[in-house]
């Protein structure tokens, strides 16, 4: 036993028991071990989850640009999830974009003692009366849940007075495991609500959807040209630049491409049962992991036109960048990384980090299921979901006026042998042995795993972001990009080597020394300036 694998088996099966199933160090891959995931977080941890109420406004139905989504809740949890992830949008010409803007009930004591329901419908008459909106989106905090307002009904009362669609989501941050079940309960919404209302059909024979891609620091806006260079036709994007007048049309495409998994594969699943669509599971994050989607999707519509226009477009993109590529390669290869982040960016940018000569020692989620981990192929054995009890599963049907089936069933099974449709192989399967993967980090556990794998660079969410930089070690921050981007597609891609290669050669947090290093802060009040004893 290494080192490494003896401080892991210590710290899982001494010092924190109930953690052990959630940690694991990957033998024998490419590996199928078995993680456990999408459970409660343990009380009193310093998580670095997200609650249901984020997955739902922050980052689904938020990034819909025509929808005027108020926040019924106090004004702290429409602040904290305005604008915090960079969905970039402009508006359609002659249409709107409230992305700029914060709406929020404002719930203060009286009216958590008395009810918010009239204050909602006053929110929602300033709003009509100001903004004009084509839809409106309720989505309801914690104390909204405990004290019973019926934000369905005065979404009624709103479609009725005003004929505008109004959509309420009862997304209170305590339902569910974690943001996912926010993810769920978007999802549901979405389908039950808009998808399937709109009848403008394409106009090429290629129109797709871009599944689970939110278009921060304009990754989507990257995607969409490239695949536009190609000739393929965009219907509308969940969510990212994404809108509830193109989302109407979104069962008319001819197929439906899933980035981020864990978000949005509830629609994938319901469009697939309910209008026949099919969704392959594609990766724009990578130069490499790029260039294998746009080859799947092409095989799938098998175009011999757009096959040779797919790799017409891959070569040239490929000369722009190859010397930037190569530079950066030459800064990065050989640094280990460790990511931890939601949606399915701890798998993707594993990806990327290869192309670059980086390889990811450490990687976990905030908030998956175990199919995130291990693939869809693990769903049958998986227990009742933690969500369930909460969270309205919908079971979809042919619908016998828009259902339709591209392909023969044996064609599917054909495709289904070369191409990843209709499933996802979870991110253990492309780790090596001795990387770790973690569920659910901790606090504590970030700060244990750094010190025992010794990453170049780290990448984190918002939450734990700080204290990885203020222990030396620097993190670029994956759910907003600190500022920077797009790192999808090919130019992203060197967007991204750029960023980190400044981070990795000009740590500035390396040369300071943390106060918990400093043996002169620790010792009470008796006089301590820039480290020096002045007792």
């Amino acid at each position: 036993m290494n080192e490494r694998t003896r401080m892991l088996d210590h710290y899982t099966t001494r010092v924190y028991k109930n953690r052990k199933d959630h940690v694991l160090q990957i033998e024998n891959a490419p590996s199928s071990q078995e993680i456990a995931a999408n459970t409660r977080t343990i009380p009193g941890i310093i998580t670095n989850r997200g609650c249901c109420y984020a997955g739902c406004k922050g980052v689904v139905v938020g990034p819909l640009k025509d929808c005027l989504v108020i926040t019924h809740g106090p004004i702290g949890c429409g602040y904290y999830s305005w604008g915090t992830r960079r969905n970039k949008a402009v508006a359609e010409p002659g249409g709107q974009n409230y992305l700029p803007y914060c709406f929020s009930t404002d719930m203060q004591e009286s009216d958590i003692v008395f009810g918010g329901e009239k204050k909602l419908e006053q929110a929602i008459a300033e709003a009509v009366e100001i903004f004009h909106p084509a839809a409106i989106m309720i989505c309801s905090t914690c104390p909204i849940g405990l004290i019973g307002d019926d934000v369905e009904a005065v979404a009624k009362r709103t479609e009725e007075k005003y004929g505008i669609k109004c959509i309420a989501f009862s997304c209170e941050g305590y339902k569910g495991v974690s943001q996912s079940a926010g993810h769920h309960i978007a999802n549901n919404g979405l389908m039950k609500h808009i998808i399937g209302t709109g009848d403008k059909r394409p106009a090429t024979k290629h129109a797709i959807n871009i599944l689970g891609e939110y278009n921060i620091g304009g990754d989507g806006w990257e995607q969409a040209r490239i695949l536009k260079r190609i000739g393929y036709e965009i219907v509308t994007v969940f969510t990212g630049d994404g809108s509830f007048q193109t989302m109407k049309n979104a069962h008319l495409a001819d197929l439906n491409l899933v980035m981020c998994h864990r978000s949005i594969n509830y629609v994938a699943e319901m469009m697939k049962d309910k209008y026949g669509t099919d969704w392959l599971k594609v990766n724009f994050i990578g130069v490499e992991a790029t260039i294998q989607s746009l080859r799947d999707i092409a095989k799938y519509f098998d175009d011999p036109e757009l096959t040779a226009r797919t790799e017409e477009v891959i070569r040239d993109e490929l000369a722009n960048i190859a010397d930037a590529v190569a530079y950066y390669k030459s800064k990065l290869k050989g640094k280990k990384a460790g990511i931890f982040v939601g949606g399915s960016r701890s798998h993707h940018y594993q990806a990327l980090l290869r192309d670059f000569g980086v390889e990811t020692i450490i990687a976990g989620y905030e908030f998956a299921h175990r199919d995130d981990y291990e693939g869809r192929q693990v769903l049958p054995t998986i227990k009742e979901d933690a969500d369930s009890k909460n969270i309205e599963n919908l079971v979809m049907t042919p619908d016998p006026q828009l259902y339709k089936q591209r392909y023969s069933d044996e064609k599917i099974e054909e495709l289904r042998r070369e191409l990843p449709l209709g499933t996802y192989a979870g991110m253990i399967r492309d780790m090596k042995d001795g990387h770790v993967v973690i569920d659910d980090f901790n606090h504590f556990e970030t700060e244990q795993i750094i010190k025992l794998m010794k990453p170049d660079i780290f990448f984190s969410g918002i939450k734990d972001k700080y204290i990885i930089q203020k222990g030396g070690t620097p993190s670029r921050q994956m759910h907003s990009y600190d500022y920077a981007g797009p790192y999808a597609g090919f130019l992203g891609a060197v967007n991204f080597a750029r960023d980190i290669t400044m981070a990795i050669y000009t740590n500035a947090w390396a040369f300071v020394t943390p106060p918990w290093k400093n043996h002169s802060t620790l010792i009470g009040t008796v006089g301590t300036v820039g480290g020096d004893d002045h007792a």
